[in-house]
Parts: structure tokens; sequence; C-alpha cells
């Protein structure tokens, strides 16, 4: 029916077919996404359009100021990266792949969920050459843009037992996808050595005659060095904020591995190629696959592999060489998540296996473990190292973050250069907070009180940190509650736990475990 109340004069052929007439009615249609999260910003493939979907009208007031201020001003003035309809890889986007997850949407639309818990729709579209391996090794799985990552693995439970290592207990709601497992891997890492599958990392290759000038464009550091150079940058926005955290490989001349976090990024890099240039930007991480090969031991096994040279002179941090492991051509990277000495290993799929099980195989005299993503983020946080998404976003300055250093002193002809100038969107601080949470860890988001009992800022990532036996929390906190020693609290649900300000980080200050 028409709002005149006359009979529809079929102007919408598709609605008359579905059958819809005076006697049947419907509250509405909902429109989910694989994640839950409406579409905003720019569309990837026909410029000047614009779109806004599957927003809810509890959101549509926020939705029209974000997308409003986006298109006449180039900012969304909010962090827009789980809104971005750039954010799904589009290898992923099947019709099947947009039905399962979107119903998974729909029914947990109202569900409280940890935010650690995983999803249950569509497992193992995308598996690494290792995840055979994993599981023997009695992986916990949970999934990634599409990819299996393991938790931890079962089969370190005897570590526990050797290391004599102990783990509180923790309530029910904290234990959503942990295990205390996570502890011996942890403990393993810093003592023994370590694998980690890190597959799953976005990675994309930049080549041409032009690839140096775009990247120096689009990033915060010096990357046109010399080949085998490894460079820590970012990526911002007109306004400043930080749009991804990115590692830059110079593979050759004009070849470079690009690190970087999400599909958004591919975009970023493909919108900002001049007409003219000649540069090509593949994302190889389907064809490709990565060991994270970490700890004291680290070198010890991969020099029986190995006639290359990679001692600490011969092979220095933050460097690149492209190595035969055991026949197999590798492009290994100095570079540490961690806070240990070690490398990332690249090579192609096809090699994977070989790979994996040759540098388990020389582990074994050193007690190698394969580590899981819950040891993985307790290390980083105990290093201080931030985790794009998870820790800032295009709401945050560099210095803000902690990030200062990845930004050159004298580079200025970057996007988002002239915006570091410009008062930022919040003057809070990142920090560390250490803590004695006797119930797990902060969710993120979590509210954090001065002494005066008044609220001073919230939560980041969060968790336990193994090595230094405190509850590390990154925090986003007022001017004058970020300096060392404030004491300050944590609320978790009803409950407030005391925490204080630390130096960061927490766990090898120098640096030099992953220098040596």
């Amino acid at each position: 029916m028409n709002p005149l109340g006359k009979k529809s004069n079929g102007s919408f052929p598709q609605v008359r077919a579905a059958g819809l007439d005076e006697a049947r009615s419907f509250n509405g249609i909902f429109s989910f996404t694989p994640d839950g999260g409406p579409l905003l910003g720019p569309s990837n493939t026909v410029a000047g359009v614009w779109i806004a979907q599957a927003v809810w009208v509890t959101a549509s007031a926020g939705v029209a100021q974000v997308t409003a201020d986006w298109i006449t001003t180039g900012h969304p003035g909010i962090d827009t990266a789980d809104l971005d309809l750039a954010r799904f890889d589009t290898r992923l986007l099947s019709p099947e792949f947009g039905r399962q997850k979107g119903l998974e949407a729909y029914d947990e639309v109202y569900d409280i969920r940890h935010p650690r818990a995983a999803s249950a729709k569509l497992r193992g579209i995308r598996t690494s050459p290792f995840h055979f391996h994993q599981q023997l090794a009695g992986a916990h799985f949970v999934e990634a843009n599409g990819w299996e990552r393991p938790l931890w693995l079962e089969e370190n439970r005897r570590v526990l037992e050797e290391a004599e290592l102990t783990f509180p207990k923790i309530p029910a709601w904290d234990t959503s996808e942990f295990s205390p497992i996570a502890v011996g891997e942890a403990w393993a890492t810093r003592n023994r050595v370590a694998m980690y599958d890190m597959t799953s990392l976005t990675r994309y290759w930049v080549a041409g005659p032009d690839a140096s000038a775009l990247l120096e464009r689009l990033t915060t550091n010096k990357v046109s060095k010399k080949p085998g150079s490894v460079t820590f940058t970012l990526m911002l926005d007109a306004a400043g904020g930080i749009l991804s955290d990115v590692t830059v490989t110079r593979v050759s001349d004009d070849e470079f591995l690009i690190g970087a976090n999400s599909h958004r990024d591919l975009i970023h890099l493909n919108n900002h190629v001049r007409d003219g240039e000649q540069v090509s930007i593949t994302d190889i991480s389907p064809g490709t696959c990565c060991i994270g090969l970490w700890g004291p031991h680290a070198r010890d096994v991969l020099s029986q592999l190995t006639d290359d040279d990679i001692s600490h002179e011969g092979f220095g941090y933050f460097k690149a060489k492209q190595l035969y492991i055991a026949a197999v051509p590798a492009l290994a990277l100095r570079v540490s998540y961690v806070g240990e000495l070690g490398w990332e290993l690249y090579t192609t799929a096809d090699h994977g296996a070989r790979l994996w099980e040759e540098l388990h195989t020389a582990g074994n005299q050193y007690g190698i473990v394969i580590g899981g993503r819950l040891a993985f983020n307790a290390l980083r946080l105990e290093k201080g190292f931030r985790s794009y998404g998870a820790d800032m976003t295009r709401e945050h300055r560099p210095q803000q973050a902690g990030l200062g250093f990845a930004v050159s002193k004298v580079k200025t002809d970057y996007l988002g250069y002239e915006g570091l100038s410009e008062p930022p969107t919040t003057d809070r601080q990142m920090v560390t907070l250490a803590s004695d949470f006797p119930f797990g860890a902060p969710n993120p988001g979590s509210p954090v009180l001065g002494a005066d009992g008044q609220f001073v800022g919230y939560t980041a990532s969060s968790d336990f940190g193994y090595t230094v036996g405190k509850t590390i929390t990154f925090a986003w906190l007022d001017p004058e509650h970020s300096r060392a020693d404030t004491e300050v609290v944590i609320k978790h649900f009803n409950r407030s736990v005391p925490a204080v300000v630390a130096s960061d980080p927490l766990y090898d200050p120098s640096g030099s475990k992953m220098r040596r």
C-alpha cells in the first residue's frame, strides 16, 4: 500500500513479486554484515559514491554526522576501522561467507560476549601449512580474518610441570578462551626457544620504479634505506591520526615487503598511487607463510640449518637477508614482537611444511615449544609493544601512543605531517599500568579512576605478564595522571583494583635481549 491507501502501480516489481500484500505485515528488514557492524565510507570501486548501510535507527544520527564530516572534511572525526567498508578482505566475501557470518551476527546481536570469544561459523577457511602439526600438538584454535590461529597447545602442558609453574585461579568470565598452558609457552619463549605461526599476518609486495616514492609519501619514517633494511613506521591520515603501523622491508632497489594490519591498508596504498606511476601492490598473504622463531636459543637452532652468517655482527637487528634454511629459500627478518632474540622467517606455502619440520627437529635439544597467541600477546605487553586497533586508532597521534620513535625528525613530505602540528582530538596519553589484578584482566574500555574517584581514562589491551608477575594494562589517561608512579583504580565490573603507572616497558627496558 502507498501512503494514500491506493494499491501500488507496480513501480517496484521485485517487491510485488515477493508476495507482500494487504493480508501480510512485517516489521522491517535487518541488514547484517559478516561482523555485525555497519558499512560506512567511500566506495572502493566507484569514485564519488559513499556508503552508509546496515545502520540501526539507534545509530542513525551518529552515522549521519560521521558520514557528513567524512565527506565534507575528509575526516570522520572518530575511529572508523570497525565501520569502514574497506575492512573486509575481498577473498573472503563469498555469498556463503556473507550468509553464515551475517546469521551469526544476527543470533549474537544481544549476547554478552567475551572479547576473546571465537566465531563458530565457516571455520577452517584459511589454514597455514603448519595447521596439521598444530593439530597434532593439541592446538586450541580461534579465527581471525578467516585464518585459524592457535591460542595454546595442549602438548605444552608438560612445560608447566617441568618449570614448576603455577597460575592463580581466575573466575569463569576470564577463563573464556584461556588456558594456563600459555604460562608455560611464555616461559619457554623467555628461557628456551619457541616457534610461532605468523602466517595470518597481512603481507603486501610493493614493487616497481616508483615503489619507493609511494611508500615515502605515506609513511612517517624513512623507508628508502639500503636493501636489507627493515623499518617500523606509521601511516597517518591527513589530520595526523594513526591509520596503521607497518614494517617495511626493502628487499631490493624496487621491491618492498610490507607487514600490514588489514585490507584497509591495501586500499589506502592503492588510493594514493598517482597517475602514471609504475608501481604494483600485491597481497601475497595467501601464497606465503611465516614462522616466528624466538628465544635465547633461537640462533642455536637456526645455525644448524643454514650456512649463512647469522651472528649479531653478520645479521644485525632490524635487518633482512635471503637465506637457504634446510634447502628452503626464505626471507629472514631480524625482528621480534616478543622481546627476545630471533627472526621472522618467510617462505612460499609449498615450502612451509619442510621449514617447520626442520626447525622443530633442530630445536628439540633446546626444549623448543610451539607457542600460541595468548602467550604471544602477554609477551608483547611485557615489552610495551602496541597493537593497532587494540591500542591506538586514527583518534590518536604517534607521540600520544608512545610511538614517537617511528616518526622521522627530518622527513616532512608525507601524508599527515601538517596535521601533526594541529591540536589532537584528545590530550590523553597511553601509559602502562601494573596491578595485582586477581580477576584475570580488565576488559578493553574499562574505566580508570583517579584517587578522588573521578573518571580519568580507559583501558586498552591487558593481560597477565607471566615474566614480571603483574597484570599489564595499556590505558589512555588524562595527562595529569600519566606520570610514572601515579596511583589509579581500574574498574572491572563491580570491582575496584588498585594500579600504578609504570615505566614502559616492564621487561628488558634496554632491549639487550633482542640485540645479541
